[in-house]
């Protein structure tokens, strides 16, 4: 069976919009780990980070992605801090196809703008925010597999990118 297909970066990216279109074209099945980590606790991120905590979020959220990617065939898009964790970085490298989505980050805080959906936003000043995240975040992402940067590319120019450097991996994989 072929190997998962896994979409990493930032919040706002569009992960999810191109994994949908990537399962669609390589006819796999669609995981979004935030959609999954919301249906199981039956409440939005925004209010599982407000109630519980983000070290819970972080526990679901590795419970359920470790659970996803022992499964083949998918397209995977993981929750902007899920790269961060090593047991999932981990078996992402022994068991998948790995992709950063990477966007600039004045890109990024322009589409992150009108969204009170992410509660890493909440606090304190969206400029200082998305950039120290990003920063935080950024020698971790680039353990994947493959850095797609996306800044002035059209959707299908992206996902054409992925498309074609997830195939070739495969033969060579």
């Amino acid at each position: 069976m072929n190997k998962n297909l896994i979409l990493t970066g930032m919040m706002g990216v569009g992960k999810s919009t191109i994994g949908k279109n990537l399962a669609e074209k390589l006819s796999y099945s669609f995981v979004d780990i935030d959609h999954l980590i919301e249906t199981k606790e039956g409440s939005s991120i925004k209010t599982i980070f407000k109630n519980k905590g983000e070290s819970y979020f972080r526990k679901i959220e590795q419970d359920i992605t470790l659970e996803m990617l022992k499964k083949k065939g998918l397209v995977i898009a993981l929750g902007g801090g899920a790269f961060l964790n090593k047991s999932i970085r981990r078996l992402i490298k022994q068991s998948s196809i790995s992709f950063w989505i990477d966007v600039k980050t004045d890109i990024l805080i322009k589409r992150l703008e009108k969204t009170d959906k992410r509660p890493l936003l909440l606090k304190g000043n969206l400029n200082e925010t998305v950039n120290k995240i990003y920063l935080e975040r950024k020698k971790n992402y680039s353990e994947a597999d493959f850095r797609i940067k996306c800044n002035f590319e059209t959707k299908e120019n992206i996902i054409e990118k992925i498309f074609k450097l997830y195939e070739s991996s495969k033969i060579k994989g």
